[in-house]
């Protein structure tokens, strides 16, 4: 079996537009959870979530780019284009046969989906959907747009296991590397839902907090206070790497991932 290791990361998070950003307010303990600016939420019994704050696609992509892909697939790519700059991959020298992506998405276009379908309902009946609507909407279109940006030939798709989407990709991942399929993935995960379905649909289910009063630190799972999670968005990506493949190049080293567990989400669900 091969030997695994991380030599790149990307972020774009509630609490940082990139990894340094990222990782100072994470020593510092910001919260990123505040009150909800993508709609209003008067309706609502949670009005606050963990939005990425101060996101413009146009500091990232071109405007007819934008208008293709879903905002869950923008977070992606810019993750992934920050992992591989920050790994120091020379692409033009790698095996692009043996390069993959399996980057996940709990829910994927969720934002396309529901604003598409909301035009329908809203219209005389006649079917004007965009040509992207499919495109744009469905879960693995992420793995799929960074594999065609950067013509990666390697395993490209998506996981989808509810909470635990983007460890299951990662383990994966790990695994065709570990079995020799591959020499470097990118892997993670990316998710925008916070929009009418999503926190109605979550509330609906009382799985969301509704701690409107201590928004800031509502998101305590282990607490005997608890009452719920808190939505939140954005993206993360890792490099992984065979050990001896990053060696060669002299690349740095974050860490070597040396075991792997999976478990199931069912119970989780079904409770």
């Amino acid at each position: 079996m091969k030997r695994v290791v991380v030599t790149g990361i990307g972020a774009l998070t509630p609490i940082g537009n990139s990894l340094s950003e990222f990782w100072e307010a994470l020593k510092n303990g910001v919260s990123g959870s505040d009150f909800i600016t993508k709609f209003d939420t008067e309706k609502f019994k949670t009005k606050f979530a963990c939005e990425v704050k101060n996101y413009d696609s146009n500091k990232y992509f071109e405007r007819k780019e934008a208008n293709k892909i879903d905002v869950y697939s923008q977070y992606a790519l810019i993750a992934a284009e920050e992992a591989i700059k920050d790994s120091g991959l020379n692409l033009d020298k790698i095996d692009k046969d043996h390069t993959g992506v399996i980057l996940a998405s709990g829910i994927g276009g969720l934002d396309t989906f529901y604003n598409q379908i909301k035009g329908f309902v809203l219209g005389d009946g006649t079917p004007r959907f965009s040509p992207y609507f499919i495109p744009k909407m469905i879960s693995n279109i992420a793995a799929g747009l960074i594999s065609m940006k950067y013509s990666f030939r390697g395993p490209s798709f998506s996981i989808v296991s509810a909470c635990a989407s983007s460890t299951n990709a990662i383990i994966d991942a790990v695994t065709y590397i570990k079995l020799g399929k591959a020499s470097v993935f990118i892997s993670g995960g990316s998710e925008a839902a916070i929009n009418e379905p999503g926190i109605g649909g979550f509330n609906s289910m009382q799985a969301l907090s509704t701690n409107n009063e201590e928004y800031k630190t509502a998101s305590r799972p282990f607490d005997k206070t608890r009452d719920g999670f808190v939505m939140g968005e954005g993206a993360g990506a890792l490099i992984l790497e065979e050990y001896e493949h990053a060696k060669a190049r002299g690349a740095k080293i974050y860490a070597e991932i040396i075991g792997i567990g999976m478990s199931s989400d069912a119970y989780h669900i079904t409770a």
